[in-house]
């Protein structure tokens, strides 16, 4: 998911911030060759009564959508209804309690619910959900990261969705940097953000701007994200990886974060990031793999994710990786648990659990709201499995504040114990 003073990014969930706002300037010769560590290249891309028997199709069967072929908003518009003839059978076939919200698409074969859009979602958000309203306050921490943001011509997408979690997360530090614009090429039925098959060219000066602004927060730990790029050949990693080393060269001590697509499974880009000199290399499974081609895009899938994990650590031995969960779409605990077994044979080292939210009607519906215990069982099961951290809670995100802070200092404490080691072996071998 310390403040700015502290030198600490806190994240409760994403502040997803792109440099690529439309009222920013770049001036170019702010930007000289000599800034570059390790150069990369930036490519440019260059009400009548049929209406009224619609609606009536519509309250007794919800409609069924289609994938996301990243052509639109939120991935897919809705086909059309099912027929008189199928409605009939419904109504045959149900009670009359559950007639008009009963859909049968609702359940796989086997038995087990799946989400869907349209369907009927559970009564009344419990109250764990409530979170506190943005501070006021002009001395507030809030209105400094607000008005730092400002300063710094950065754009900030939780402002336009107006999350509700902005007063929590701004209070708290500052938020996740995004990359490569604000236009996502797949359509996730769980995502919000905006789609298109041709999003305009990435900013080749991203990375220096980044990277600049980073510094005059003084964080010590960043994290980067950005939307899927699969327009650009290599889905974006060169310039992630441009990002990083530019951070790395200002401030050499800063712990940075990547939390990155799966790039189609593209081995290369996996690698071409995980050799950037980042220290968390974070992919999100988003969901138990069942649930895969109800949730996410058809071009993503369980194992091309866990291989794209998977590799990171392999050409990075000591790489830090790190995943994440949604709750609340239909899963089984026993598949939870499952997913938990398969990130730790891969040496997953950092987990995180939320519940899922429908950020508007035209996307899945919850299926049910995961209680607190139950989140904190899975939390237990995790530190069991071997997990390094596992934050687990309705309200946590793939950038959980407390676990930056968690994960920051567990990074430092384990290199401060090898560079320990290391110097005792030193000092043995000159003592021999």
């Amino acid at each position: 998911m310390p403040s700015i003073t502290t030198a600490i990014l806190f994240v409760t969930a994403p502040i997803l911030i792109s440099t690529t706002s439309r009222n920013a300037h770049v001036s170019t010769s702010a930007f000289t060759p000599s800034r570059i560590v390790s150069p990369h290249i930036f490519p440019l891309f260059s009400a009548t009564a049929d209406e009224q028997s619609k609606q009536e199709d519509k309250e007794f069967v919800p409609y069924i959508i289609t994938r996301g072929d990243g052509s639109t908003g939120g991935g897919g518009l809705p086909m059309p209804n099912k027929s008189k003839n199928m409605k009939q059978k419904l109504e045959v076939d149900m009670t009359a309690a559950n007639a008009n919200t009963q859909d049968v698409d609702d359940v796989d074969d086997d038995g087990l619910r799946r989400p869907k859009v349209g369907a009927e979602m559970p009564n009344g958000r419990p109250s764990w959900f409530r979170v506190p309203a943005p501070s006021q306050s002009e001395k507030s921490r809030y209105a400094e990261v607000k008005n730092s943001l400002q300063d710094l011509n950065l754009h900030t997408v939780c402002e336009e969705a107006q999350c509700p979690n902005i007063g929590e997360c701004w209070n708290g530090g500052t938020g996740t940097i995004m990359l490569l614009g604000d236009t996502c090429t797949r359509g996730c039925m769980f995502c919000a953000v905006d789609t298109s098959q041709a999003p305009p060219p990435p900013d080749p000066f991203e990375p220096f701007k980044t990277a600049d602004a980073i510094s005059r927060w003084g964080v010590d730990y960043i994290v980067l994200t950005s939307v899927d790029r699969d327009d650009i050949p290599d889905g974006g990693s060169g310039h992630f990886a441009a990002t990083v080393e530019l951070i790395k060269h200002q401030k050499p001590e800063m712990l940075v974060e990547c939390l990155v697509s799966d790039f189609r499974g593209d081995l290369e880009a996996v690698s071409k990031i995980a050799l950037s000199g980042l220290d968390v290399y974070a992919h999100n499974v988003e969901t138990v793999e069942r649930l895969q081609k109800f949730v996410r895009d058809p071009r993503a899938g369980y194992q091309q994710s866990l291989s794209t994990l998977e590799h990171a650590k392999k050409v990075k031995p000591g790489l830090y990786t790190k995943t994440s969960i949604m709750l609340g779409l239909g899963e089984t605990d026993e598949e939870v648990t499952q997913a938990m077994k398969d990130l730790r044979a891969i040496d997953v080292d950092v987990v995180t659990f939320g519940q899922y939210l429908r950020p508007t009607d035209n996307h899945l519906s919850v299926v049910d709201y995961v209680t607190p215990e139950k989140f904190d069982e899975f939390r237990r099961i995790g530190e069991e499995l071997g997990f390094k951290y596992v934050a687990s809670g309705p309200m946590v995100r793939s950038s959980y504040k407390a676990g930056e802070f968690y994960i920051e200092h567990m990074i430092k404490k384990e290199r401060n114990e090898q560079e320990q080691e290391e110097q005792n072996q030193d000092r043995d071998i000159i003592m021999n």
